[in-house]
């Protein structure tokens, strides 16, 4: 079977779960799937995952090309529309991801400027970021490494002082992330979160920990958009590639197992399709980046990361379960939170990886 037959198969596999889903939670947003029937855990307002429902919606609707299928995601879009002013970094993930398939969708494109425009609003010139916010509970000034992906290209969208937040925003984490890990003893992978002290200086937080795959995915993700939207060979373009080159080589992107633990030496060795699959499209988009020793082994990988996904950890036609569900993925290891199920942001990651292999979705736009 060739690499595009197998691809569609499994898109196809993807997208029909998709219509099923829709069968089964309606208005509301799809969280976690039990591996055993298929059976979704919903939110009402989407929480910081809605994006990828509506994207999963919108990568449906591409494919049939069904005025109905359109109709289905930009109302999902709709729905999110109230997260736009939330105090949250996470807005990246629900307003970028939710809206950057909708091409065409008025009511889509009006919402990300809406939202480009309160992330900016939110902006602490200060601190140097967008901070965590309290929306989704715990402390507001944090930085963490999921509230960088879908956030940098959403502040750039708001205009000139917008793509200077964006690269501080990123600079900031990726110095936290990045070279405070180097400043601990022996610690060389991301630190993925911190908290700024009474003191004004910034403390690493034990949870999520060093190792944490899913965080070290995004952040590899936030820097391949980054690198693949620099449009001058300028110091900064330097940083990122070298950011980049840091995070391949620390987290071993590039050697170690195509699906990585959840956890890096957590007991149980549960695994995370969720962060193989964010971690493939990193990989595609930094494929795309030109005259850099890296970009054909970021694509071998890419594909194998995929592969994996679809021959392992998807389910087929003709068993008691769904068929096209993404299993394996770990939502919180150390709560034990849906540790071996099928995760939104997975399945949506594993349609876009794939697509981006047919060519039905160009990288540099989502």
């Amino acid at each position: 079977m060739t690499v595009g037959v197998r691809a569609q198969d499994a898109l196809d596999l993807l997208l029909q779960r998709v219509t099923e889903t829709l069968g089964q939670v309606g208005a509301r947003f799809p969280l976690y799937a039990d591996p055993a029937d298929g059976r979704w855990t919903t939110t009402g307002r989407g929480s910081w995952t809605g994006g990828f429902w509506a994207g999963l919606l919108w990568l449906r609707a591409r494919h049939t090309g069904s005025d109905a299928d359109r109709a289905e995601a930009s109302a999902a879009i709709a729905r999110l529309a109230p997260w736009a002013e939330e105090d949250t970094a996470t807005r990246g993930l629900i307003l970028w991801y939710g809206t950057a398939l909708a091409t065409g969708d008025e009511a889509a494109g009006a919402l990300r400027e809406r939202a480009a425009r309160a992330v900016l609003a939110a902006w602490d010139p200060a601190l140097g970021l967008v901070p965590w916010g309290a929306a989704l509970g715990g402390e507001r000034l944090r930085a963490r490494a999921d509230g960088v992906p879908g956030l940098v290209p959403l502040l750039a969208a708001a205009g000139p002082e917008g793509q200077a937040a964006a690269t501080a925003h990123l600079h900031r984490h990726l110095d936290l992330c990045l070279l405070g890990a180097s400043r601990g003893e022996g610690a060389q992978r991301p630190c993925p979160a911190w908290r700024l002290d009474e003191a004004g200086g910034w403390v690493a937080e034990r949870n999520p920990a060093p190792g944490w795959s899913r965080g070290e995915a995004w952040l590899l993700l936030a820097v391949a958009d980054a690198v693949l939207h620099a449009d001058d060979p300028s110091a900064d373009t330097h940083r990122l590639t070298r950011a980049a080159e840091l995070l391949l080589d620390r987290c071993e992107f590039l050697t170690g197992p195509l699906v990585p633990q959840a956890e890096a030496g957590h007991p149980g060795g549960l695994l995370d399709t969720s962060a193989a699959a964010i971690a493939a499209v990193a990989l595609l988009k930094l494929a795309r980046v030109n005259e850099v020793a890296w970009t054909s082994a970021c694509a071998v990988r890419a594909e194998a990361v995929l592969h994996r996904l679809v021959d392992v950890h998807l389910t087929r036609p003709g068993s008691a379960r769904p068929a096209g569900m993404l299993l394996d993925g770990c939502y919180d290891v150390r709560g034990g939170t849906a540790v071996r199920h099928e995760l939104v942001w997975g399945d949506f990651f594993l349609a876009l990886g794939l697509s981006a292999l047919l060519g039905r979705v160009d990288l540099r736009q989502v």
